[in-house]
């Protein structure tokens, strides 16, 4: 191994739990780290664990996807390089072209690799030159939506369209027939120049129960590579992965090896410098064959399984390799031991078509133990909006074998409590333990399949009443107890109150009458106790939100349930019951509104155009996922916002004057 003088300060290019977890490795070997943010992470945690912090702009754009503004940044604090993490620019050749004319480091592949692999078009023709198995499909660049629709005509369905710079399963659309092409051809360039800023795209012959295993590599100025065995992502919705491990069950020694030297191969085809993964797709059905799907040029999400099993910190190895340093191990050195899984946690409601979930975090604690590691960017108090990816935290876990790391993974995720924003916790608890994941049976297609099956847990009297005793004891105070006590001058009344679940696929309602004699709460924003009563013994942790004249928001963490209710006062229920008599009145709501802040992406029809129920009208973009707003009824649409429009939550977006009916008249 070359011994090399290692960097003094180190800017890196990103945010969340992956800017913490660079800082960490940088804290780790002597090195300053310095943050960078937008106006949104002002006091976000990434901003605050590293040794400096610098605001680059008000807004993404102007911070974390700006190589100049990045660059410009590293100088001006004296930083020697610019470590880029994953997503944002991180696999942009500009940024390592802007760090090499500033002779600034940058921590990641030279600029050819950057260029050949940041094309999926480019890569794949590149990669088939060097023998490596490819899927059948179009993969030309500059066609039109008519020349692939053209080029795909003798092609069997389904097939797969997947943007050529993109990554993350963002614009990947499954096309079951050549009826759907031409739309989804459209909404595919639309994210794809939305979250890639280019718009080209390739098909592919979508393989059916595929595997999809990626390969970690190692390579160093020198020439030497090396690879760290594979990972298996095949646990995806909507072709973004939610659990990942190494190794695969899938693999006999024999492709192991066989993939891995693919992936070396594939490495060196571009001189390719630092930490990068090969992906591949595996057939469920011929595991002994896989084709090649991309490289990306960068640290992944899920490098942490690789680390738990090698004992590698991947970081560093980026970290030395920029420097100069030789590969600390050779192939023969790496060892692999017992058994790693990952659950990526979004701040998202299952239940609700996985609709992203936006608040402030009110309490957050999150598991530890024996062969627990948990990634995270989350504090209390921080805010969760949509300008970012949903993503808030990883939790690892490793066993000796896969069964014990299951079953770890299963109790972090039953520990791990996160009030004031939807999580898709209990999602990921539903997913291991399926059978079929247990038994290493999986593939793309399982979570998709599962989603219709699942029960969620939901609020019982219990929690409604537990609820309800927090709001009222918060409400109590000395000066005005008598308003909210009840009290008579010849003894107390019962305070009533109701209780709404609106959040699931069968709201639920519960009317909670207090003993007020009986003993409340503390009046405190977060408390955590232990609720007893005739069924048992339930530890309850509970946060609340600011009042509202619709009530106030209660998040609860207990054995049997996480998530919130609304607890109406008397006041509130006044409201609510007006509100539906309106609403009773006016029949079927002619606004739709913005059912969470975001971005205008399209607008399908002209203003004043004629629609009938259900038909697509306007589309909004938010944490990198797509919104269908549509018309609630036949009429006329009015048209309230513009294309690229940033809109608010419950923002009015669309309004229909339905037709009159010969009654009317």
């Amino acid at each position: 191994m070359i011994a090399v003088q290692l960097f003094s300060k180190v800017l890196i290019a990103n945010r969340g739990e992956i800017a913490i977890r660079i800082a960490k490795t940088l804290h780790q070997l002597g090195i300053r780290s310095v943050a960078i943010y937008s106006d949104a992470d002002q006091e976000a945690a990434h901003v605050r664990c590293a040794d400096e912090a610098i605001r680059l702009g008000a807004t993404s754009a102007e911070s974390y996807l700006n190589p100049q503004a990045v660059v410009q940044a590293a100088l001006a604090v004296g930083a020697e390089a610019i470590h880029p993490g994953y997503g944002f620019i991180s696999e942009n050749v500009e940024l390592a072209r802007a760090c090499h004319q500033a002779g600034v480091t940058f921590i990641g592949p030279g600029e050819h690799a950057l260029e050949v692999m940041g094309d999926k078009i480019r890569s794949k023709n590149h990669v088939a030159k060097a023998g490596v198995p490819m899927v059948d499909g179009v993969s030309e660049p500059g066609l039109s939506n008519e020349h692939l629709i053209a080029a795909t005509k003798n092609m069997t369905f389904p097939m797969l369209i997947k943007p050529s710079a993109g990554g993350g399963g963002k614009g990947m659309h499954v096309v079951a027939s050549h009826n759907e092409l031409a739309g989804q051809l459209e909404t595919a360039r639309r994210v794809a120049k939305t979250a890639f800023g280019d718009d080209t795209l390739l098909i592919e012959q979508l393989i059916r129960s595929p595997r999809h295993i990626e390969v970690q590599i190692l390579a160093d100025q020198h020439g030497n590579v090396i690879h760290l065995g594979e990972r298996e992502c095949s646990l995806q919705r909507r072709h973004q992965k939610i659990i990942e491990e190494a190794p695969s069950v899938l693999l006999s020694d024999e492709t192991r090896a066989r993939i891995g030297q693919a992936a070396v191969d594939t490495a060196k085809s571009v001189d390719y410098v630092g930490a990068g993964t090969v992906e591949f797709l595996v057939s469920d059905e011929e595991p002994d064959k896989f084709y090649f799907m991309e490289m990306n040029t960068r640290l992944q999400v899920e490098h942490p399984v690789t680390e738990q099993i090698t004992g590698i910190d991947l970081v560093e190895e980026q970290i030395r390799i920029a420097a100069g340093a030789s590969l600390s191990l050779t192939q023969d050195e790496v060892v692999f031991t017992g058994h790693s899984i990952e659950a990526r946690v979004y701040a998202e409601t299952p239940q609700a078509g996985f609709m992203p979930s936006t608040g402030t975090v009110l309490h957050v604690s999150e598991p530890a133990g024996s062969g627990i590691r948990v990634d995270s960017g989350l504090r209390t108090g921080a805010v969760i909006g949509t300008e970012f990816d949903p993503m808030i935290a990883k939790v690892i876990a490793t066993g000796t074998d896969r069964d014990q790391a299951l079953a770890r993974l299963d109790q972090a995720l039953d520990e791990m409590v996160v009030l004031g924003i939807n999580t898709n916790l209990e999602y990921l608890q539903h997913l291991i333990r399926d059978a079929d994941v247990a038994a290493g049976e999986i593939d793309t297609t399982l979570v998709e399949a599962r989603l219709p099956e699942m029960v969620f847990d939901a609020p019982t009297r219990r929690h409604a009443q537990i609820a309800a005793h927090f709001v009222h004891g918060e409400a109590r105070a000395p000066s005005d107890a008598w308003l909210h006590d009840g009290f008579r001058l010849c003894g107390a009344a019962e305070v009533n109150y109701r209780v709404d679940y609106p959040a699931g696929n069968d709201p639920s309602s519960f009317e909670i009458a207090l003993d007020t004699s009986a003993q409340l709460l503390p009046a405190i924003r977060v408390n955590e106790y232990v609720y007893q009563d005739v069924d048992g013994v339930e530890t309850v942790t509970v946060a609340a939100e600011a009042p509202t004249p619709q009530g106030t928001r209660v998040w609860m963490a207990t054995n049997t349930f996480t998530g919130f209710v609304v607890v109406l006062d008397h006041k509130a229920q006044v409201l609510d019951t007006l509100s539906s008599l309106e609403a009773e009145e006016r029949g079927v709501d002619p606004q739709v509104r913005a059912p969470l802040p975001g971005t205008v992406t399209a607008i399908h029809l002209p203003d004043g155009s004629q629609v009938s129920a259900g038909d697509p009208v306007v589309t909004i973009e938010a944490m990198k996922m797509e919104h269908q707003l549509k018309a609630p009824l036949d009429g006329t649409v009015t048209i309230h916002v513009s294309d690229g429009q940033q809109v608010a939550l419950d923002q009015s977006i669309l309004t229909v004057v339905g037709h009159a009916s010969n009654d009317d008249h």
